[in-house]
C-alpha cells in the first residue's frame, strides 16, 4: 500500500502537518501560560501596592481595606516575619498558619530583615521593587496555588512592613489545560481531514496519469500504434506528459510505418534480380548451351550491391556510429580528386546511347572532415553516380570552406529536380523517372544512403538548382582540422 505515490504523498503531507501543528500547539500553550502568569503577577502586584499605599498613609489594623481573599489573599508582616495584618478568611500560606504570633517565611527574593539602606523605602513611602513567589494558600477552607507579590512599605512612624498579596493560578492552569485538551482532541481530527483531502486531491491529480498508463498498456498489448493516450484539459505537467507521449507514439508509428514500407520495398526490389537469376539458372539447367554467364554475373552483382545497401541502411537506422579509431580526419580535396579520376576513366553510370559526361573538379580549399574515409567516399560516389545518370554532358564537383564548414557541391547539366520533389528524392526506393528501367536507374537507395551518412556525421545534404541548369547537390560537413587554400 505504501508503495503507491498516493499513499506516500498522503503520509508525508500528514506527517508534515502533524509536526507543524505540534510545534505550533506547544508554542501557543507556552505563550498562553506565560501571558496568564504575567497577568497574575500584575494583579498580585496591584493588590499589594494598594494595601501598601494605605500603610504608607498611616492606615493600620482593622481599618485596612483589603481585597476579596478568594481572589487576592493579603497579609502584612513586619521585619521579623511576624503577621501584623491578614484577611480573616486566610488560614495558612505555604503550610504555615496565619496567626498574629505566627512567623511567615519570606517569599521570592524578599528577605524581611534586610537592612540594606538602598532597598529600604523612605518614611511614608512604598518601595518600587517587587518580589514574586508561588505558594499554596488556604482561604475559607479551600487550598489553592497563588502567585504572591511582595512589596515593602515604610509607615509614617518609620516601621518597615512587607505586604504580600496573591493572585489565584487556578484560572491560569484551567485555561492552559482547556487549550491543551482542545488541541489534543482537535489534532487527530484535523490530521484526519488533512489525510483525507490529500488522498482525494492526489487521487484526482493522478487520475489522468493512470488513464495514460492504462492506455499505454492497451496499446502495447494490441500493437495498434494509431491509438493515442487521453490528454487532460488542464494545463499542467500531466497534460504535458500526455502531449509528449502522443508525440512519441506518433513518431513511433511513423518509424514503424517507414520500416514496414522499407521491408516491403526491399522485398520488391530483391524479387526481380532473384527471379531473373532463377530463370536464367533454370534455362541453363534445361539448355546449357543458352546459359548467359554475363547476365548471371550482372544479376548477382546487382543483388550483392542491393543487399549491401540494405545492410548499411539497417545499421544506420540502428544508430551505428564509427569507432573513435575510424574517425580520422579525411582530406576532402584528395578524396575528390580520386573519385573524379575514377569516374572519368569509364562509362559506368551513363545511359545506353548517351555520351559519357565529363567530370570536372573545382577545388578552392582542402578542408579535413571526420571519417571514416569509406563513408565520406560513399557519399561523394553516390552523388557522382546520380549526377552522371542525369547529366547531358558535364558533371562539376566544387569544394570550398565557409566559416568552419566544408561545402562539397556536385552539379549536372541535366533536367534538374522539380522543387516539389527535392525532399522526396531522398526517400528510400524513390525514382522520379518511373519510365527508367531498374537496371539504368538503380534501386533508389543511393541518395537516401548519402543523406543518412551525412547526418550521421552532423552534416546536411540538400538539393537545388545548378547555376547553368540541372541539379546541384550540396554537402556541408563540420571541419575537423586545418585546410589548405587551393585553386583548380
Amino acid at each position: 500500500m505504501l508503495r503507491s505515490v498516493r499513499a506516500r504523498t498522503t503520509l508525508g503531507a500528514t506527517a508534515v502537518v502533524a509536526g507543524a501543528l505540534i510545534v505550533a500547539g506547544l508554542a501557543v500553550v507556552l505563550l498562553l501560560r506565560a501571558d496568564l502568569a504575567g497577568r497574575a503577577d500584575l494583579q498580585s502586584e496591584v493588590a499589594a501596592r494598594e494595601v501598601a499605599s494605605q500603610l504608607a498613609t498611616g492606615v493600620t489594623g482593622d481599618r485596612l481595606d483589603l481585597p476579596d481573599p478568594e481572589d487576592h489573599p493579603v497579609l502584612v508582616v513586619d521585619a521579623s516575619g511576624r503577621v501584623r495584618a491578614a484577611d480573616k478568611d486566610l488560614r495558612d500560606v505555604g503550610g504555615v498558619p496565619v496567626r498574629p504570633s505566627a512567623r511567615i517565611p519570606p517569599g521570592g527574593d524578599d528577605h524581611g530583615d534586610d537592612d540594606d539602606d538602598d532597598s529600604r523605602p523612605g518614611r511614608g513611602q512604598v518601595s518600587p521593587d517587587v518580589d514574586f513567589s508561588t505558594a499554596t494558600a488556604t482561604v475559607d477552607g479551600r487550598t489553592a496555588e497563588f502567585r504572591f507579590a511582595s512589596v515593602r512599605v515604610s509607615t509614617p512612624a518609620g516601621e518597615t512592613l512587607t505586604v504580600r498579596a496573591g493572585a489565584s493560578l487556578a484560572t491560569t492552569r484551567e485555561a492552559v489545560g482547556t487549550v491543551a485538551r482542545a488541541m489534543l482532541v482537535g489534532l487527530p481530527v484535523l490530521l484526519a481531514v488533512v489525510a483525507g483531502v490529500t488522498w482525494l486531491v492526489t487521487r484526482r491529480a493522478l487520475g489522468p496519469v493512470e488513464a495514460i498508463r492504462a492506455q499505454m498498456a492497451a496499446i502495447t498489448a494490441s500493437g495498434d500504434l494509431t491509438r493515442r493516450v487521453p490528454e487532460p484539459g488542464s494545463r499542467d505537467e500531466v497534460a504535458d506528459l500526455a502531449v509528449t507521449t502522443n508525440a512519441t507514439l506518433a513518431a513511433l508509428e511513423e518509424s514503424v510505418g517507414r520500416q514496414r514500407g522499407f521491408v516491403a520495398d526491399a522485398s520488391h526490389e530483391l524479387r526481380s534480380p532473384i527471379a531473373s537469376l532463377r530463370t536464367q539458372l533454370e534455362v541453363a539447367l534445361a539448355h546449357p548451351e543458352l546459359l548467359d554467364l554475363e547476365g548471371v554475373v550482372e544479376d548477382v552483382v546487382r543483388l550483392q550491391h542491393l543487399a549491401a545497401d540494405l545492410l548499411l541502411l539497417a545499421r544506420l537506422d540502428a544508430g551505428d556510429r564509427p569507432a573513435p579509431s575510424e574517425a580520422r580526419p579525411v582530406d576532402l580535396a584528395e578524396l575528390v580528386e580520386e573519385e573524379v579520376a575514377r569516374r572519368s576513366a569509364g562509362p559506368a553510370g551513363a545511359a545506353a546511347g548517351r555520351p559519357v559526361p565529363v567530370v570536372e573538379a573545382v577545388i578552392e580549399a582542402a578542408p579535413r572532415v571526420a571519417g571514416p574515409r569509406g563513408r565520406v567516399a560513399r557519399v561523394l560516389g553516390n552523388l557522382l553516380d546520380n549526377a552522371r545518370r542525369h547529366a547531358e554532358g558535364v558533371v562539376r564537383v566544387t569544394l570550398r570552406e565557409e566559416d568552419g564548414t566544408a561545402v562539397l557541391g556536385v552539379a549536372d547539366d541535366g533536367p534538374g529536380v522539380p522543387p516539389g520533389d527535392r525532399e522526396r528524392i531522398f526517400e528510400r526506393f524513390v525514382r522520379l523517372d518511373d519510365a527508367r528501367s531498374r537496371d539504368e536507374g538503380g534501386a533508389g537507395l543511393g541518395l537516401a544512403i548519402a543523406r543518412d551518412l551525412v547526418r550521421a556525421q552532423s552534416g546536411t545534404l540538400t538539393v537545388g538548382g545548378a547555376p547553368g541548369g540541372g541539379a546541384l547537390f550540396e554537402v556541408r560537413l563540420p571541419v575537423s582540422g586545418g585546410s589548405d587554400s587551393r585553386k583548380g
